[in-house]
């Protein structure tokens, strides 16, 4: 398997492990009795499902998404990130208009 599609995979699985956790103590912690509609409802389960694989994708597409930018090369200096090449300025240049009063409408 290609480098790339591994080190996504990882880290989307480890957001995935995010998001369980994160479930876990909404539940635990019962927040918005959530706890209580869970095992006292008969959709109590496919709610749950629901709520940790969208969790899952969120936290996942997160943690991806947070490892991907945070990436670059180490350079000499031992900083981490893009290059810090100077910024071009650009000098205003004025631009001629013309100012003619509008014109009567006809009808």
């Amino acid at each position: 398997m290609p480098d790339h599609i591994r080190f996504i995979l990882r880290h989307a699985a480890f957001g995935f492990v995010l998001a369980l956790v994160f479930v876990g103590m909404l539940l635990a912690f019962d927040v918005a009795g959530l706890w209580h509609l869970v095992t006292h409802t008969a959709e109590g389960p496919i709610a749950l499902v629901v709520l940790t694989v969208l969790c899952g994708i969120t936290f996942g597409s997160a943690q991806v998404g947070y490892k991907i930018m945070t990436m670059g090369d180490e350079d000499d200096s031992g900083h981490e990130g893009g290059k810090r090449d100077a910024l071009r300025s650009f000098d205003a240049i004025p631009v001629p208009v013309r100012n003619d009063p509008p014109s009567p409408r006809r009808r």
